[in-house]
């Protein structure tokens, strides 16, 4: 004769490693994650309706003027902006390679004859490939 009867019990399940695995891995996909690279200089840029898409290019020149016309190649400081200097630190950066994509990243502050000049400066040295930074705006174009 048993005496002793035995109860069944459910296993239990115990989820605290899971959830401590998957705590670790959303920390490491939250810091390892790279987002947009921001810009090294701040630049108020115009707006505009159409988004293009980005440049998916490591290799590429950035040329940024602020509001008070000073340049930066690749963010260097250029000494003035003369088409000369300009057309002289565009050879040194890019060397003969002309298919190079130059962004144009002027500030909306800006006096209109630095953009001409820069603009200027990639066509007498051959750069076709010009492309001019704006921010997104939500508003449609009527």
């Amino acid at each position: 004769m048993n005496l002793h009867q035995r109860v069944k019990q459910d296993p239990i399940i115990d989820l605290t490693s899971l959830i401590d695995v998957v705590f670790l891995l959303l920390i490491f996909f939250m810091v390892s994650t790279t987002f947009e690279r921001p810009a090294s200089l701040k630049v108020d840029l115009p707006e505009a309706s159409a988004v293009a898409s980005p440049l998916e290019q490591a290799d590429r020149l950035e040329l940024v003027i602020d509001a008070e016309g000073r340049m930066f190649l690749n963010d260097r400081q250029l000494v003035d902006g003369r088409v000369q200097t300009l057309k002289a630190a565009l050879n040194q950066e890019a060397g003969e390679e002309r298919k190079l994509p130059l962004i144009l990243r002027a500030d909306r502050e800006t006096p209109h004859h630095y953009v001409v000049t820069a603009m200027d400066a990639a066509s007498q040295l051959g750069f076709s490939n010009l492309s001019i930074a704006t921010e997104h705006s939500d508003e449609q174009a009527e």
